[in-house]
């Protein structure tokens, strides 16, 4: 009697011995290899990852701002983004359709009920971004699925992919709108956010769906979602420094947002002596400095201020109001909390010192997560046979897996990037990194029994 597993979608089924490492095959890309029963020609597997770059590439030209990537939570371009995504969704023979926050989920027919697993990330952007950051992971998962339909795999579950709504949280300054609905994380205190226009969450989503917004659930209940694996650029340099196109993520770093206002008085900046100012971002500059301490002071802390707003913004006059960000971050809670107390306090004394008012806003906390260690060790073993790489990091950037780890076990995979810049016009993936980055999915997929 053969024993193996069946793999292929509803409709072909094809008895396989289980998938075993492939030792000494060398792909184009310079990798081991998949699972001798999963191999393809590596020319099939560059072509493939040559459609993700076409994609990513076309999704990069659908943009708020010309002359730079920007798409935010709602905005025409992120709602265009979606309908190219949706028809690429359905080509790979998923079910296209969107949310009641605009995020794009595509599904498998016939599995109502059946078990699933979820694969994504994001779609939304910073201002003037990269084109990989957030992409890849919801492209690279349409082709993951049309090559298992394609080549009839068999696995115990069903599959979906998410690409998310707003992971940056630029439009509101708070991350994770997306995800958190999805799941059914929503709160009210997010519906009252603002942006820049003055407009609430909720009036931005009603105006788009022209009618009133009832807050989700969670699209799945957790009984039935085997995991998630999120795909995404590692947004730093160890890869590259460490001379591997992959990496599992152990720990997503833990990430406190908050908004920091001081008041002083505008005044003549020609009569009104040093002496005597009440200069609002003077005390925003000397704060700036105490972030720069506090990363110094406390060990592995990264901490930013990253946007600033000045009142009334005139070059003849002290400046009266200030309001600007603070992006606090550490894989370990507790530091990160001391470190936002002890940031705090220094606000406090510089207020004082410069007779100043301020206000400490704080508009998001995620805690530090830690990945699955059942998916990620699956995910390495299947890293390893392509790749022969069993590394392992932590990322230091938010991701929605963060989010969706409240409900699901989720496991995450890096991909190299080039100087680990992102967030930057000039990000890089190499295509040898993305078909790598397709067949450890691939794999790592077709490894239930």
């Amino acid at each position: 009697m053969k024993v193996g597993i069946r793999i292929g979608f509803p409709g072909g089924d094809v008895l396989l011995k289980k998938p075993r490492s492939v030792e000494g095959t060398k792909t184009a890309a310079g990798n081991i290899g998949l699972s001798r029963e999963l191999m393809m020609p590596d020319e099939d597997w560059n072509a493939r990852a040559a459609r993700i770059q076409t994609r990513i590439d076309e999704l990069a030209s659908i943009t708020d701002e010309p002359g730079g990537i920007t798409r935010t939570f709602l905005s025409p371009a992120m709602l265009k983004a979606n309908q190219s995504v949706s028809e690429w969704m359905r080509e790979a023979g998923l079910n296209a359709s969107e949310d009641s926050v605009g995020n794009v989920l595509g599904e498998l027919p016939g599995a109502a009920n059946a078990p699933l697993f979820l694969l994504g990330s994001h779609l939304d952007t910073v201002r003037n971004a990269g084109r990989f950051d957030g992409v890849l992971g919801v492209v690279l998962a349409i082709e993951v699925v049309d090559f298992l339909r394609t080549a009839a795999v068999r696995i115990p579950f069903s599959l979906a992919v998410i690409g998310f709504s707003d992971e940056e949280g630029v439009r509101f300054q708070a991350a994770y709108i997306g995800s958190k609905a999805f799941c059914g994380l929503l709160a009210p205190r997010d519906l009252a956010m603002q942006d820049r226009d003055g407009l609430t969450l909720r009036q931005v989503i009603e105006r788009w769906k022209e009618g009133r917004f009832i807050m989700p659930e969670a699209r799945y209940i957790p009984e039935r979602v085997a995991g998630f694996l999120e795909v995404h650029i590692e947004q730093g340099p160890v890869l590259e420094h460490k001379g591997s196109p992959l990496g599992v993520v152990t720990t997503i770093t833990g990430q406190s947002r908050i908004r920091i206002t001081w008041m002083g008085k505008a005044s003549h900046a020609g009569t009104t002596v040093s002496s005597l100012r009440q200069d609002a971002l003077a005390g925003a500059a000397a704060f700036i400095l105490a972030v720069e301490e506090a990363a110094e002071k406390f060990p592995r802390l990264m901490a930013a201020v990253g946007q600033i707003f000045v009142e009334p913004n005139m070059s003849s006059t002290v400046p009266s109001h200030s309001v600007h960000s603070l992006d606090v971050r550490h894989q370990d809670d507790s530091v990160r909390n001391q470190a936002c107390s002890w940031l705090e306090v220094r606000a406090r004394e510089i207020a004082r010192a410069r007779q100043l008012q301020f206000e400490w806003e704080t508009v998001q906390v995620t805690n530090a997560k830690k990945c699955d260690p059942t998916l990620s060790r699956r995910l390495t073993d299947a890293m390893e046979s392509v790749t022969g790489s069993t590394l392992q990091l932590p990322s230091g950037a938010g991701h929605d897996a963060a989010v969706l780890s409240r409900l699901f076990p989720v496991a995450m995979l890096l991909v190299r990037c080039r100087h680990g810049l992102s967030h930057h016009p000039d990000e890089f993936v190499a295509l040898e990194d993305i078909a790598a980055a397709l067949q450890v999915t691939a794999e790592f997929l077709s490894s239930w029994s």
